[in-house]
């Protein structure tokens, strides 16, 4: 029987296990840990690593430095994981592509579920971001020149910062200037019905609140959506349905499938400012 949409419940676990159609996912995890270490060795003097943004020891940062500083934009990176694996550690992988193109670049860390809801995890951004513009001239970015990528589950945390109302923060409505998402999750209904929910627990409520894609855009702001070739249907339907509503809703919206991309190789092309998707992102901030 179905469970969702057309799907019978071993369908529904496949469409959204973006292993499934690959031979080894922890190739790629092990390439971002080790591209992740190079950038934060490249030059220790031009990062500073565990920025505390929050009380809890997740709530970290690693903050990566251009040459020139003074009025640069900054570009955060929201890792992936289905909201349970990864970290900052294996995030900082594009980090010498932004430095090298004049901007500065920070890896969040979040708390992980399920020892954390999706809602807590949500409000941890939230509280990373405030953080991050409330600090910018003690670090010397610019603060009306934040913008935002994020993978998979980080793009649907990215997503989620364009629904927030930052007044209620006291901090300007339009604090984030543009977002990359990259393979990601903006409908939350079909997470919940699926394998992926054993472990971050949404009920049908929480599913509702926590998907941007039932809230209006609050924060606006050019938005880019990616997706590589190799993904599930279900994964390029919810970047592609997601890129026609904000199309619809007045916003700058490009949305492109990268041929010859996975789930899990797709977003180091954030790390070659020769690709399609480093280019997208490289002109939304003013740096192609």
């Amino acid at each position: 029987m179905p469970v969702y949409s057309t799907f019978d419940q071993e369908s529904l676990d496949r469409e959204y296990s973006p292993s499934s159609l690959i031979d080894n996912r922890d190739v790629y995890l092990e390439q971002y840990a080790n591209l992740s270490k190079a950038a934060r060795d490249r030059d220790p003097r031009a990062c500073t690593l565990d920025l505390q943004y929050g009380e809890s020891a997740e709530e970290t940062l690693d903050l990566f430095m251009p040459e020139k500083r003074d009025g640069a934009p900054l570009h955060v990176f929201v890792h992936g994981g289905f909201w349970h694996l990864l970290s900052k550690n294996e995030s900082s992988f594009a980090a010498p592509m932004f430095q090298d193109r004049g901007s500065y670049f920070a890896a969040l860390n979040y708390t992980l579920a399920p020892n954390k809801s999706l809602t807590g995890i949500v409000e941890e951004t939230r509280l990373a971001l405030s953080w991050l513009y409330r600090n910018a001239d003690h670090w010397g970015y610019d603060r009306e020149r934040i913008f935002l990528s994020g993978h998979s589950a980080g793009a649907h945390l990215a997503m989620m910062m364009l629904v927030t109302d930052w007044q209620a923060f006291g901090l300007p409505q339009e604090l984030v200037k543009g977002v990359c998402a990259i393979g990601g999750v903006f409908d939350l209904e079909p997470v919940r019905l699926c394998y992926v929910n054993d472990i971050v627990g949404m009920d049908e409520d929480e599913a509702k609140r926590m998907s941007p894609v039932r809230h209006e855009i609050v924060n606006r702001c050019p938005v880019i959506f990616a997706y590589g070739d190799n993904e599930t249907n279900e994964f390029k339907r919810q970047s592609n349905d997601y890129a026609r509503q904000l199309t619809d809703a007045g916003l700058t919206i490009c949305c492109r499938e990268i041929p010859d991309r996975n789930h899990f190789d797709i977003m180091l092309d954030l790390s070659n400012d020769q690709t399609w998707l480093s280019g997208e992102v490289l002109s939304q901030m003013g740096l192609a």
